[in-house]
Order: C-alpha cells, then structure tokens, then sequence
C-alpha cells in the first residue's frame, strides 16, 4: 500500500460496521474470520443437536425411573428406544439360564449385557462434543493470528505513509481486532456448550447405570422365586 493509497483510505469515512469491516480486512484476515464463522455455524449445529439428544434421553430415564420406582418390571412398550435397548439386552440374558451360575454371577452378566448397550448409546451422543473442545481452545488463537497478521499490515501501511494519524491507524487495527472478536464469539459457546453437555451426559448415564442395577436385581430375584417355587412342587 502506497502513501497515496493509505492518504486517500484516510480521506474517507470508514465503515465500522462488522459487514465492512471484513470487506476492508486483508485476504488472509478475511480467510481466518471465515473459518471463524463456519467453525462457530458447525458449532451451534452440533450444539443443537446434542440438546434434542439429551432431552430426548433425559425423558426415557425419568420414564424408565418412574415405572421402577411402582416396583415389578418394566413393560418393554411403555419404555422408550433406549430403556427398551437396554431391557431387552438384560432379558435376552435372563433367558440364557442354564441353572449352573450362583445369583451372583448371573445378575454380573446380565447387568454386564445392558451396560454394553448403555456404553454403545452412549458413543452414539458423543460424535461432535471432540469438536467443541478443540473449537473453544483454537478459536481464541485463530482470532489472534488474524489480529497479528492485520496489525502487521497497518504498522507497515503507516511506515509507508509516514503518517501516525488516528484516522490512519484506527480503520485497520480495528479490522484486525474483529478477527478475535469473531473467534471469541466462536469459543466462548463452544467451551460452555461442551462442559454443559458433558456434565448432563455424566448424569444421565449414572442414572442410567442406577436403574440397571435395579433391573439386575429384579431379574435375578425373578430366577431365584422360579426356583423356590420349582423346590416347592
């Protein structure tokens, strides 16, 4: 940039809005704060996403919950998908009974069967929450290699013009400055989303892990009634 060009950049009035200040930013800012923007939009998707997820999942283990809490077991049509997922696991090792385990040992297995199923739902919510990690730790650092990159380039624009005026500084400090604006937008949501999602995972899946030692129980009293019942014929 020529003393001319920065003389005549300063001439006129800048546009501090965010649409013109990306229209102003060198190409590399402009190609950090659009990765910026279609990081923080794949963010919010994912966000969204893990939100219905877990709702959908915190409303079946309140379900499964309440029918333990009634005693007896569960009826398989009143449970939803993942409740129902985990049941159906646990009875299809409740019926593998060849009468050689101790109780304790049987209600292992099927207790070990529908943990299997809560472990594999469980990978199926995770997809995505990697990626909110790394945005919140990256994105404030991808900002600021913008920012450094612009105010690199302003510093030498007023070492050609020779000019110190605000009017010169300010436009393209603050073009640069925009850019860890933008990737501190992106982190902040990412870092809180994730912890949140993370904690409420946690939670759902120790609720989760609760009632399956209830069902265990249930299922291995179940054999153990049969067979006080059979000793008794």
């Amino acid at each position: 940039m020529d003393p001319a060009q920065v003389a005549a950049i300063a001439a006129v009035p800048h546009d501090l809005s965010a649409a013109g200040l990306f229209m102003r930013a060198d190409p590399i800012v402009k190609g950090v704060m659009l990765l910026l923007v279609i990081c923080s939009i794949t963010a919010w998707a994912i966000i969204l996403e893990k939100i219905v997820l877990l709702t959908r999942l915190r409303r079946q283990t309140r379900s499964l919950e309440r029918q333990l809490g009634r005693g007896g077991r569960p009826e398989l049509n009143d449970l939803g998908p993942v409740p129902r997922a985990i049941m159906e696991a646990g009875l299809g090792e409740w019926r593998d009974d060849d009468g050689q385990e101790s109780r304790g040992e049987y209600r292992q297995r099927i207790e070990r069967s529908m943990l299997a199923v809560l472990t594999e739902t469980s990978r199926k919510i995770e997809p995505g929450l990697p990626f909110l990690a790394t945005l919140g730790s990256a994105a404030p650092f991808i900002g600021l290699f913008g920012t450094v990159w612009g105010i690199m380039r302003s510093f030498t624009a007023i070492a050609q013009s020779n000019d110190t005026s605000l009017a010169v500084v300010a436009p393209g400090i603050a073009e640069a400055l925009f850019a860890t604006a933008i990737g501190l937008v992106a982190a902040i949501p990412a870092v809180v989303a994730y912890n949140k999602l993370m904690i409420e995972l946690s939670r759902l899946r120790d609720r989760l892990r609760s009632s399956i030692g209830k069902l265990s129980g249930q299922l291995s009293a179940s054999r153990a009634t049969s067979q006080s019942r059979a000793a008794a014929e």
